[in-house]
Formats: structure tokens, sequence, C-alpha cells
């Protein structure tokens, strides 16, 4: 692997700089599984809040949801954006920092993508080239493949990305999945996906964007290829944006439009090899880059580009 290539995933984004806690994440534990469950401890997926102590959580592995405070927020992913805003939370609520023993009540409720950029701020923090990765997962409900954002960091002793999910305690629920080490076919990765309905392999109805309206196929898939690539370039997007020319017009597209991500997704089957032309694309090509905005329109401050 270039040297260059595993610098800019040692640096950070708006999302991962972990600015007064650097030091704090660099006494958290160095084993990725060890670090992966003490970083579960401290959270409650919405689904698990929502479904209470049922389904995944029939055993209790999150606790008991019936202890969960009725005056807190049923999901807090508008509110805390960054790693260093997720700690000062999970501080606030028990000054011992993070515990395996957090109580139910002082966990923050958030969903995969905040996990993972909390997973990626910890490793950048240790100096470990690291990078959140958002795409679909099959192994939650057979037949279908939910959105997802999981980990990559590179183990340099074995020259290999390891791809990991620490959204879960999946391997104690008895989920078949190296949680740690996930083989690359494990996963559905958002280009790989993108290009199979592109080229007709499939309809993509399987490939589910848990917005509560069924969204699926290429709608679901646009949206997470952008997401992957600006997760690539170290600025992991919360659901709330999109770039603005894709605002509300994901089932719209027109095929120019679609053939100008085709080119995108072929570079990110494999980001390392093409990593080059991909950081080309972020510093030039600014309808990828120029977000939705619900106070300032994104043609409001010298942002004027094509459809």
């Amino acid at each position: 692997m270039e040297a260059h290539i595993l610098e800019h995933y040692r640096n950070t984004g708006t999302y991962t700089y972990a600015g007064g806690y650097k030091e704090y994440f660099r006494s958290l534990p160095d084993d990725i599984a060890a670090l992966g469950r003490l970083v579960c401890s401290q959270v409650i997926h919405r689904v698990t809040l929502k479904e209470g102590n049922t389904n995944a959580n029939a055993a209790l592995l999150y606790g008991d949801m019936n202890r969960y405070p009725w005056y807190r927020m049923r999901c807090e992913d508008d509110v805390l954006l960054t790693a260093p805003a997720l700690t000062a939370k999970l501080f606030r609520m028990d000054e011992r920092g993070f515990v395996k023993d957090r109580k139910v009540e002082n966990k923050i409720v958030v969903t995969c993508r905040y996990v993972s950029v909390l997973m990626s701020t910890i490793l950048k923090a240790k100096g470990i080239p690291a990078r959140s990765r958002a795409g679909f997962a099959p192994y939650f409900k057979e037949g279908v493949s939910m959105d997802h954002w999981i980990n990559q960091y590179y183990n340099e002793i074995e020259s290999r990305w390891v791809t990991f999910d620490a959204d879960g305690f999946y391997e104690e629920g008895g989920m078949p999945l190296s949680q740690y080490d996930i083989p690359a076919k494990s996963f559905d990765w958002a280009a790989e996906a993108y290009l199979s309905v592109r080229s007709g392999e499939t309809d993509g109805k399987q490939y589910l964007y848990a917005d509560g309206l069924g969204t699926c196929s290429l709608p679901a898939l646009v949206r997470y290829l952008v997401y992957d690539f600006h997760a690539l370039m170290n600025q992991e997007l919360t659901y709330s944006f999109i770039p603005a020319y894709l605002d509300g017009r994901l089932d719209k597209l027109t095929e120019k439009e679609l053939q100008e991500l085709d080119r995108l997704a072929e570079w990110m089957l494999e980001p390392d090899k093409y990593f080059n032309e991909l950081c080309t694309i972020w510093k030039l090509e600014r309808k990828f880059r120029v977000l939705n905005s619900p106070l300032v329109g994104a043609y409001d401050h010298g942002a004027e580009f094509e459809n």
C-alpha cells in the first residue's frame, strides 16, 4: 500500500477530528474486537430501543430497554454529529467515560453511521489508518440487504484492509459472522451493488434504505454510493445531507448523470488502486461535493455547476 494513501486514512475530517479527546482515545483498548465491544456498550440503536426487550435484545445483550428514560430523545443522530459530540454526551451521562457497565439510562441512541465514525476517530487517534464505509449488510435478514455503515482499518503486519462491524453484539447474539474480520463477499459494497443494477444483473429491490418509505434499488444505491465516496475522502455524511443536485431527485436522474456515477462506481470498486482518480473527482467536480442545506441554497455562494 502506498504511503500517501495510508497517511490519508490516518488524517481526520469534520466528523472524525478528536479534538481534546485525542489522548483519551489513545488510552482505549488497542485490540479491535475489545474496542468495538466497548464502544457498543455505550450506545443503543434506535431499532433496539423501538423493539425493546425482543428480537436482537431478547437476552438483554443491550440492556433492559424499560429503563430508558421517557424524557430522553428516541434517536440522537441529528444532535450528536461528530465524534467529540458523541463522546462529550457520554462523559456528561457518566463521568467514567467509556465503560462496559454503562447503565441503559446513560447510553446514547444512535445508528450505525455514528458508531462507525466513533470507531474511525479512535483508530485515527491511535495512528492507525482507518475509514468508515457505507454500503448494505445482507447478514441481518435473509433476502434483504439493509443500508449500513461499517469500518476498515489497515493491518500493516498483514498488509491488508480488515473489514469489521462494531454496531452490535452480533457474535454473542448467534449471528454466523466473523464480526471483526468480515470477508469481502459478506458485505454488499455500494459501488458493486450499484453497478449490478446498472448492468441489469439484478433489479436491486433487495437493497433497502431504512427511511420507512421502502426506498430501494437505484435511489437507495445512488445515495449510498455518494456516502461511501465521501467517506473514502474522510467526510462521513449524516443522513440529512446529500449532494444538492441529487436532493429530491434520486429516482429522476438522467442517463448522462447515471453514466457519471458509473465511472465513479467503477473506480470505487478498487478505491486504493484508483485513489488518485477519486481524489481528482473530489477536488474538481463540484456537483459531488456541494451539499443541500435548509438555509442556504446550493447556488447561493459561487457553487454553480451543470446538472
